[in-house]
């Protein structure tokens, strides 16, 4: 899935109106499994002025950004800190937990051959799904759409739920996010 869909469906999940806490965090949990490969490209493309060509093709393979990729998005961590979250029945940390678990869940079957090693340090393998979200030679013109829409009805959800102006605009702003990715996903790939 999108990054934004990850967020609306994690706060949708997570968040609690009036709890600006565990809103937040729950939004940051739903972000962590993606934020590395953010920060990774982002570095490589503006900072070191490498072609996307490399750094999605190549660099993302390399055993370094792999590695990076296992440690946030493994089921294993991520469970474990969930576990924590229950026994020391603290919201705001199966919140974080919580919305990264979700993440995972939605990203474990999207995933044609760029999955991540989602059970590490159990083992560094890689599901290789018949189904990609964004890759249209693996369905992705009929996943994209169901995508949006469920993002869509759970945004108009929270728009419910929530009452406050800056939470609202942030789901507003998520959805014509996800919207925009979408369609950018169907158009060029």
């Amino acid at each position: 899935m999108n990054t934004p869909a990850h967020l609306i469906v994690g706060a949708a999940a997570f968040a609690r109106p009036g709890d600006r806490r565990v809103t937040g965090l729950a939004l940051l949990g739903a972000l962590l499994p993606d934020l590395s490969l953010y920060v990774l490209a982002g570095a490589a493309l503006f900072l070191f002025g490498m072609p996307p060509g490399h750094v999605f093709g190549t660099l993302y393979f390399s055993t370094t950004w792999q590695t990076v990729f296992a440690i946030d998005n493994s089921f294993v961590i991520w469970g474990a800190l969930f576990a924590v979250g229950l026994w020391k029945k603290s919201a705001g940390l199966m919140a974080l937990a919580g919305a990264a678990l979700l993440h995972l869940l939605l990203d474990f079957p999207l995933h044609h051959d760029d999955g991540r090693p989602h059970f590490w340090p159990l083992t560094n393998w890689v599901y290789e799904s018949p189904i990609s979200y964004w890759d249209s030679q693996h369905h992705a013109r009929w996943v994209a759409p169901i995508e949006a829409a469920l993002v869509t009805v759970l945004a108009v959800g929270m728009l419910r739920r929530f009452s406050t102006w800056p939470m609202r605009i942030l789901v507003v702003v998520l959805l014509a996010a996800e919207i925009w990715v979408v369609r950018q996903w169907l158009w060029f790939f």
